[in-house]
């Protein structure tokens, strides 16, 4: 077993504290140069302890979610692409649930041009984004906010949800595992999801392929519950045989783009 250098010892702990840590800041308080601390975050990261984020690294827990901000950062190139694919999916005069998420957030950034959309959302993100597009009807759930995201969740939030039947789910996944479980952190936030795939005709996934790396504890459902399925690159082929034998659509912005 390899133990880690004190200065990287020191780095996990403040970003196990902290959610994300940064070159320069890092740099400072070390009393080393920045291209001493990329090589400490480079090395962490090749030890998967860390993910490499622009700037600095987040870490990557298992049991709570990553700071908003940093997961926004995460892949953000990825989540961009997914995001502009799946929004060209969704037509002018449809109605659509788009529930919490970095990536559903640039979903709603990919729809502002779009016309005559109803939108219902759970994330305070989206409606901010969107309640000021004049071809965009926004309904918003009531519930708790989650400070962390803006995300509204509770029993006032499905209530909401489930006097509505839309043309289009568009979800995120804070994990996938690789038979396919759709997984979350919040079993709060997993129940509104759940109203919002059982209220779909049809159901959209987001989700750049780092989700393939992380672990959640609670289960949302299954790819097999998915019409479509949006990513930036080709996932593990077990996920890609999944997506084939349940009849999922299967769309990799990266294959599509060249």
């Amino acid at each position: 077993m390899n133990l880690l250098p004190p200065r990287q010892i020191d780095i996990m702990e403040i970003a196990r504290r902290e959610g994300r840590v940064e070159v320069d800041t890092l740099a400072s308080r070390f009393s080393v140069t920045p291209q001493t601390i990329r090589k400490d975050l480079n090395d962490l990261c090749d030890l998967e302890k860390l993910y490499r984020v622009h700037g600095g690294a987040v870490f990557p827990s298992n049991t709570v979610n990553l700071a908003y901000i940093a997961r926004r950062e995460i892949a953000a190139g990825g989540k961009a692409s997914i995001a502009d694919r799946a929004a060209s999916l969704i037509p002018d005069g449809a109605s659509l649930i788009l529930n919490i998420g970095t990536t559903v957030d640039q979903v709603a950034h990919a729809l502002v041009r779009h016309n005559d959309l109803m939108v219902i959302t759970n994330n305070l993100n989206v409606a901010t984004t969107l309640y000021d597009a004049p071809g965009i009807e926004v309904v918003i759930s009531g519930g708790m906010v989650r400070k962390a995201d803006g995300g509204v969740v509770g029993e006032a939030a499905i209530d909401l949800i489930r006097q509505f039947k839309v043309d289009y789910a568009v979800v995120g996944t804070s994990a996938v595992d690789t038979e396919g479980t759709l997984l979350d952190f919040d079993y709060r936030e997993v129940r509104v999801a759940k109203a919002i795939l059982e209220q779909a005709r049809s159901k959209i996934l987001v989700a750049d392929t780092t989700k393939f790396e992380r672990r959640a504890p609670v289960q949302i459902g299954h790819l097999s519950d998915i019409d479509i399925f949006v990513t930036d690159a080709r996932p593990p082929e077990e996920i890609v045989d999944i997506c084939a034998e349940a009849g999922v659509d299967l769309i990799i912005t990266d294959e599509e783009n060249g």
